[in-house]
């Protein structure tokens, strides 16, 4: 029996719809991801203008007292970070602690004081920076004022454990995060407000520590991230129209 030649037109191919229908499928796919991860940027940036335009109001706003004992439980970053604050009391300087800082002035140390208030409740205070050479209290004497003292600067919540790269230890006495709350429970203080206040740039004699040096400044790529992912919506599109059109040509 001989083999009869099968003509090209003749031989079984996949369904085209079938293809066509996938194809419709992922570019439908990648069009809602897409469109989605634009919308959710849209979101953020929403928040991120809100939350600094937040943040700007509370820093230049007339400062107000600090949260008392009984309110500390309801502080919180999102309603009370950055807030201008004044606090009154005594510095208990031999209770300091010197936290690693890397400032636009150099590496050293923020200079971290219990403040004990008029109700013997303990506020920590970053005085501000101080160089590596300075470190040792008794090389800025003159800058650590004995009596009553007030304080103005912003309210910060304490920053627990460490950084990502190196933890606290406080038996050491090695501190990279304001851990103040830890800081208390080294020093034998208690209570312990679970924040700080950062010095304002008001003058201390000698010239350290250096306050005022607290960097309020928000990223907000949101904008580009938003339209990234609308472009790319829109390319998904493109590409699964091209490809449609060449699955039907064949």
């Amino acid at each position: 029996m001989n083999d009869m030649p099968v003509s090209a037109d003749k031989i079984p191919k996949a369904p085209r719809t079938s293809r066509l229908i996938g194809i419709g499928l992922l570019t439908l796919f990648f069009f809602a991801v897409f469109v989605a991860l634009g919308a959710w940027q849209v979101e953020r940036l929403s928040w991120k203008l809100d939350l600094i335009a937040r943040v700007d109001a509370r820093v230049h706003a007339p400062a107000v007292p600090v949260p008392n004992e009984a309110s500390w439980v309801s502080v919180n970053a999102g309603n009370d970070e950055y807030r201008h604050v004044v606090a009154s009391g005594r510095f208990l300087h031999d209770k300091s602690a010197l936290v690693y800082a890397s400032t636009e002035r150099g590496p050293g140390f923020w200079v971290l004081t219990p403040l004990q208030i008029d109700n013997g409740a303990i506020v920590y205070v970053n005085r501000g920076w101080v160089p590596t050479d300075r470190k040792e209290a008794s090389s800025r004497a003159e800058g650590n004022p004995e009596g009553p003292v007030q304080v103005t600067g912003l309210l910060r919540i304490t920053e627990p454990g460490g950084t990502l790269l190196r933890s606290n230890d406080p038996a050491d006495g090695r501190w990279y995060s304001r851990d103040v709350e830890a800081m208390g429970k080294t020093a034998g203080l208690a209570p312990v407000a679970p924040f700080f206040i950062d010095a304002d740039d008001t003058p201390t004699p000698g010239g350290l520590p250096v306050g005022g040096l607290t960097i309020i400044r928000f990223p907000n790529s949101h904008l580009s991230y938003a339209l990234t992912w609308f472009a790319m919506a829109a390319l998904s599109l493109v590409g699964g129209a091209i490809l449609i059109r060449a699955e039907r040509r064949r």
